[in-house]
């Protein structure tokens, strides 16, 4: 048999393990890479199939952080950990973060830092029983930063804290 026989043979294998995992579920570039890559399939096999499968729209990074995104966004803890998330499964930062913009409605943000405070607020309350009013605002302080540091816009913040 010639190379470009096994090469091609090769390809046809590869594309159709990913259109049988792409049919599955969403997936994104970088996520693929690493399941053909268990299959052992080699890497210029590899980069051809998901260049094609690219041109021809059946594997968008940004769709499938939108998608991912849109799945989680009700257990999420903050936009912080969602970018975090995002970037481990292989979207890139700069992709990440204007999934998470373009996601992150203000209805949904500010519901997301309800209950981050709500949590911080239960453990706060665990450590002190009664606060004097110096050590209310340094909570109040504690939280908005640790809220600034999640990823929370100063908008969803001032509203929350003025609330």
């Amino acid at each position: 048999m010639s190379e470009e026989v096994l090469n091609t043979s090769e390809y046809l294998r590869a594309e159709k393990a990913a259109l049988r995992l792409i049919s599955r579920a969403e997936q994104c570039t970088a996520g693929l890479a690493r399941k053909l890559e268990k299959r052992k399939f080699d890497t210029a096999c590899i980069n051809a199939v998901i260049s094609h499968l690219c041109e021809i729209g059946l594997l968008d990074d940004n769709r499938f952080a939108r998608l991912w995104l849109e799945s989680r966004l009700r257990l999420a803890r903050s936009p912080k950990r969602l970018l975090s998330a995002l970037c481990a499964r292989g979207i890139a930062r700069d992709d990440a973060e204007a999934a998470v913009k373009n996601v992150l409605d203000e209805d949904a943000e500010n519901s997301m830092l309800a209950k981050f405070a709500a949590r911080f607020a239960k453990q706060i309350a665990k450590k002190h029983a009664r606060k004097s009013d110096g050590e209310s605002e340094d909570v109040t302080r504690k939280l908005k930063y640790l809220l600034k540091s999640e990823g929370f816009s100063q908008t969803a913040i001032q509203s929350f804290l003025e609330n």
